[in-house]
């Protein structure tokens, strides 16, 4: 089974650093917080090290 990528949006504080990194993959609500667009928007590397950067650590995998 394949890993889902989301973002917790309680705990995102809008700092945009994930859609300044990969906007092919996240984009910004109208709430003002991420929003995953595009899980197949980059390689499964590229986003790990976003979610390792995240300074809100609210993007995962389940």
């Amino acid at each position: 089974m394949a890993r889902e990528l989301f973002v917790d949006e309680t705990e995102c504080t809008g700092c945009e650093y994930c859609v300044d990194a990969l906007p092919d993959v996240f984009d910004m609500t109208d709430e003002g917080v991420s929003h995953v667009h595009d899980p197949e928007g980059a390689d499964e590397e590229k986003i790990q090290e976003v979610i390792d950067d995240c300074p809100a650590e609210c993007i995962h995998w389940r």
